[in-house]
Parts: structure tokens; sequence; C-alpha cells
């Protein structure tokens, strides 16, 4: 499968380069912090590359005083960054680009349902996320497909089994967990495009991570199941596959994984405070050598 031009084809080649990722929906917390820490570690050890993106493809939440926020609270935990700072709004036609790959490839197709029909749906069961997808507009035909596709924005949806059928089986490796099987089936169609921004994380953090040469993704263990589906979407787009490190989950005194909401938990507050950085990536780092 000869790979997009919008992608270099080998992490191999490549000088080592991590990235963080963040959404500007809202403030960041230690458990951010965590990643970007070891992120930006990671590729200062070995002379490699750490960049910044902003993933704020979802206009509805992002906001640019977040944005701001964001970069302070990097500057202040002592974080330099490569290159320019990326924002995937302004790279719509590099997603758009790939969507019609997978749709030209038979794989993805449109998506009419509502969360609500998919909650309500009896047959649909239920995943590590929470409903998944039972299928139902898999099985349009092409007819009842053009009609609905002239009335209605859909979303896009990956046929996974039709996709399996194409990339045959997959593997990714995690510095912690080892070599893993990739088993998108267990997550169900997932979505590749919204209907109101044109794309979704999925699609638009592979497409990203390649474009930029990613060859090491630290995050947090939440997103590990995702990247059955991510690695899926690399093979069938002949993007390469980068090396993968799931950290633990710094967690709140009530022992649930911090979240945007728990503003007392923020890097924003935590420097009013008068923390020290230094002495916060400390912790941060022997926390994650030995999780508690």
């Amino acid at each position: 499968m000869t790979p997009p031009d919008f992608v270099v084809d080998n992490v191999d080649n490549l000088p080592l380069t991590t990235r963080f990722a963040p959404s500007p929906t809202g403030l960041l917390h230690r458990g951010h912090a965590l990643s970007a820490v070891l992120a930006w570690q990671l590729a200062r050890q070995t002379g490699g590359r750490f960049i910044v993106r902003i993933e704020d493809i979802d206009t509805t939440r992002c906001r640019p005083e977040f944005e701001a926020a964001i970069l302070e609270d990097l500057a202040w935990l002592g974080l330099d960054w490569d290159g320019p700072l990326w924002r995937q709004s302004e790279r719509g036609a590099l997603y758009a680009t790939a969507l019609d790959r997978l749709v030209g490839m038979g794989v993805a197709y449109p998506c009419f349902c509502t969360r609500a029909d998919i909650a309500a749906a009896a047959s649909a069961p239920h995943g590590p996320e929470g409903a998944v997808y039972p299928g139902t507009c898999r099985h349009l035909s092409a007819s009842q497909r053009a009609e609905r596709l002239a009335s209605e924005r859909p979303a896009w949806r990956l046929d996974v089994a039709a996709a399996l059928a194409i990339s045959g089986p997959l593997t990714w490796h995690d510095r912690w967990a080892g070599l893993q099987q990739a088993q998108p089936l267990a997550g169900g169609d997932f979505v590749v495009a919204r209907r109101d921004i044109g794309t979704a994380y999925a699609l638009a953090v592979v497409v990203d991570d390649a474009a930029q040469g990613v060859t090491d993704v630290v995050r947090g263990v939440d997103l590990f199941e995702a990247t059955h589906g991510q690695r899926l979407l690399q093979a069938l787009l002949g993007l390469p596959e980068p090396r993968y490190h799931h950290h633990g989950l710094v967690l709140g005194s009530d022992g649930k994984r911090l979240a945007k909401r728990d503003k007392g938990e923020t890097l924003t507050m935590l420097r009013a405070a008068g923390t020290d950085p230094a002495r916060l990536r400390a912790e941060l780092l022997d926390w994650c050598q030995h999780p508690h």
C-alpha cells in the first residue's frame, strides 16, 4: 500500500520524537503534566525532539484562553519544545484527504445515528467505553444511504471487519505492557469523522503523528484501548507505527482520576500557590516509578 503524501514512512529512520498534544477545552492538571514531563524527558535524554500540538478540532469546546494557559503552564514547568506549534484546526484538508482514502477503499460508511439511538439499541453490547455501535447504518442499502445523504450530514464510521480483512492481523508495542495484538473489533465500528467538525480524534491523531514524525507516543493508560483502532488506521493509510508508552494515571485525593473539572488540581492553581515546578516534576517522575 503506497503511503500518502502527508507522511514520513518509517519511524526507525528518524531521530526519536515525542509530543504533547493537549486539547484546549480546560486547564491542565497534574495528570497532563506527567504526560508532558515524561515525553519531554524521553526526548531530551536521547537527543531527540519534543513537539507540542494543540488538538483543537472540537471548536464547540476549545477556547483561546485555555490554549494560552497551556503554553504558560508548560513554560512554568520548564519544558521547551522544538519546531513550530501545530494546531489541528488548521489541518482540516489533510484529514479530509485521509477520510477520502478510507471511503475509496470501501472501509468507511456514513452514519446517521445519534448517541441516543445507539444507547437505545436493545442489542448494543457494552465495551470499556460504553455502548458499542451496533452497526445500524452499515446495513443500509446504497439507495437508502443516497436518500439520507441528500438531506442529512452524516458522521463517518470505520467498518472494522472490512478494514481488518484488508490489513490482516496487527500488533503494537507498549513500553510497559509489551507486545499487543491489535483487537479493534472489541470497540465496534468507531467514528473517524464527526458530522459537525469533519474529522474525529482517532483519524486526526494518526495523520498528525505521522506528518510530524512522531516515533514515541507518551500518554495515559486511559487511552490504551484507543490504540487498537489507531493501529488499524495506520495500517490502512500506510502510516508508520510509533512506539507507545502508556503510563499510569495520577489520581486525586478521592482516589479518582483527575479531570479538567477539578479546578483545585490545575497547574494554574498550583502555579499561583507558589508550587516549585522543579519539585513538581520530580514528584511526578517519582510517582511514575512508584505509583500509589
